[in-house]
């Protein structure tokens, strides 16, 4: 099979197109025929070594992906042969790699695929809107009827979380840095879109809460927004830190007098309560229509180190996935 594999860490020239054995199911494994595997921005990090999982080299990179399943061993009762499925496959080990022809997970990292639901989308579902639900229910606890601000909403992450946030009952506002990002947003179902280019874009999210603030926050880019999130907030407000590139400073006297909170996570720390409680709840939305994941580019697999740069290009409009 053809698969992108990386020997050293370092820039995207490290992709190479190779071919590799076909993988084999363990006990309680399934093979998936890749169709399509979502690129992310962790796996730009992963690549150059700078992220704190490192896998042994050489590895194939993607956690994200979606297509049939060829085989399964012989534990597994839930999945057949044939089954569509998606994969969430963001552990710890670096086992799974979806930038290939065939993939190899365990039962538990793959999920059915509403037949509505495309190859392509369901290879957008596994980072960006297993973050967004996380971030939004497991680490802000937001409720319907809260304000939520998608601080950074054009790019996977930002697109999933504002359909979540808009299916379940919440007021939903959203930033974006083009003409073209902000009507994704609205059609997304934000109730106010704003530039973040526009100098006064701070006092239009406050005058639109009558000058309470927001709820909560979904922060992108923490090393650029944190400070001025924190002047955004309500009374027990809460911000969760989604992306960040670099230190920031902050007074800490705005988290003080609201009683706020400043939140950290990543899939990473998920437990696998906490993976099947995001999984079901994103599987009812695809099934019942309230979720449809945004695919902006679909590229084939052999230009994996052209997408890994324009993952990272500021603007990008939903997911981007690779094709087989």
């Amino acid at each position: 099979m053809r698969a992108i594999v990386v020997r050293q860490f370092g820039g995207p020239e490290v992709l190479r197109l190779e071919e590799l054995p076909d993988p084999k199911p363990g006990p309680s494994d399934i093979v998936v025929r890749v169709r399509a595997a979502g690129v992310n921005p962790v796996d730009t990090y992963i690549r150059t070594g700078a992220h704190a999982v490192k896998p042994a080299l050489p590895y194939v990179p993607g956690s994200d992906g979606a297509g049939e399943i060829e085989s399964v061993g012989p534990d597994v009762k839930e999945l057949g042969v044939g089954d569509r499925v998606y994969i969430a496959a963001f552990d710890r080990t670096g086992r799974t790699g979806t930038y290939a022809e065939r993939t190899i997970c365990s039962s538990a990292q793959a999920h059915r695929l509403p037949a509505r639901v495309s190859f392509p989308q369901g290879a957008a579902l596994g980072v960006p809107y297993a973050t967004a639900y996380r971030a939004l229910f497991q680490r802000a606890a937001a409720r319907p009827a809260e304000t939520v601000l998608v601080h950074g909403a054009t790019g996977g992450v930002g697109t999933a979380a504002v359909q979540i946030a808009h299916a379940h009952g919440m007021r939903v506002f959203g930033t974006g840095g083009t003409d073209a990002g902000l009507k994704l947003v609205r059609v997304q179902g934000a109730d106010l879109v704003v530039s973040h280019r526009d100098a006064n874009y701070l006092d239009a999210i406050m005058r639109a809460t009558g000058g309470r603030g927001v709820d909560v926050i979904l922060e992108m880019a923490a090393h650029v927004n944190l400070d001025k999130d924190l002047s955004l907030l309500a009374p027990r407000g809460r911000v969760v830190v989604i992306g960040n590139r670099g230190r920031v400073e902050i007074d800490a006297r705005q988290a003080m007098g609201r009683d706020a909170a400043i939140l950290g996570m990543t899939l990473f720390n998920a437990t696998d309560a906490e993976l099947l409680s995001i999984h079901a709840a994103l599987i009812a939305g695809l099934e019942n229509g309230t979720l449809n994941p945004i695919v902006a580019r679909e590229m084939p697999l052999a230009d994996a180190a052209r997408a890994h740069q324009a993952v990272m290009e500021p603007g990008a409009l939903g997911k981007i996935v690779l094709v087989s």
